[in-house]
């Protein structure tokens, strides 16, 4: 308004002007400038949401700050995220009324506790397979997704087996009531190496809720979005995503680093 008026009358100084609006002279002179931080932000946030296209913002912040160890405020970059529109739906949750389960054990150190659940999913030709996820609950690392159509006890006793030649073996190994964890094979093979297992309640699988959370992430950011021809094509692209699982994805348990940054 200051400016219109300079211009229509003339013979008023910018500075008069200035005073009778109440307006710094500094601010009506000021012209912002562009910052290259931002376009550098932009650019991360592109690149990352691209990359994966499943990751909200808060795990892209995580992302910029403890793995490219680019140091921004939040809020900044919130704001630039919201200006590109990257934004992810949220769906509102739905509330059962269940009965409340016993706590779930917490693991004090690696080795200390495992989980392990199967997942099922069909190839482009219809034909259905399984995936054994097998995590560490200290920190969440990914530590075996067999995947095959039939994955009986004698192949969860094999890759158990695999697990602790070059791991060792755990403490306790949490699962559920599936016939493959309940088989007494199973129950033997686990008593001969004196490894504990604990089973959930029936129809309380919060209470596998470590490795629960890490099918629902495999799932919503691998086999959701890809469509997969042949066995051999799911084998090869989990182990791609279950590297980057462990080594890039922040994860919010370990203070927003990865798996395999906790010690």
């Amino acid at each position: 308004m200051a400016k219109a008026v300079a211009l229509k009358y003339g013979f008023i100084s910018i500075r008069r002007v200035c005073r009778l609006f109440h307006i710094s002279e500094t601010t009506y002179h000021y012209v912002s400038k562009l910052n290259d931080d931002n376009d550098l932000i932009a650019k991360l946030l592109l690149e990352i949401t691209s990359e994966h296209r499943t990751w909200g913002f808060q795990l892209c912040y995580l992302y910029i700050r403890n793995v490219l160890q680019v140091h921004f405020n939040h809020k900044r970059i919130y704001r630039i995220y919201c200006e590109l529109c990257l934004n992810l739906r949220i769906k509102p949750k739905r509330r059962i009324k269940r009965e409340r389960p016993e706590k779930l054990a917490i693991a004090q150190f690696q080795n200390h506790i495992w989980s392990m659940d199967f997942m099922h999913d069909n190839l482009m030709d219809g034909r259905k397979y399984r995936t054994l996820n097998i995590i560490d609950d200290y920190n969440r690392e990914a530590l075996e997704s067999e995947i095959d159509f039939s994955l009986p006890s004698t192949r969860v006793i094999r890759v158990l087996n695999r697990l602790i030649e070059y791991r060792s073996k755990p403490f306790a190994i949490r699962c559920d009531n599936g016939p493959e964890y309940i088989s007494d094979i199973l129950k033997r093979w686990a008593k001969k190496n004196d490894i504990e297992l604990w089973y959930i309640q029936p129809g309380n699988p919060q209470q596998n809720g470590y490795v629960e959370r890490f099918n629902r992430t495999m799932r919503y950011e691998l086999l959701n979005q890809c469509l997969f021809e042949s066995i051999e094509q799911v084998k090869q692209q989990s182990t791609q995503w279950i590297w980057m699982y462990n080594n890039v994805r922040p994860h919010m348990a370990n203070g927003g680093m990865p798996p395999v940054f906790k010690k």
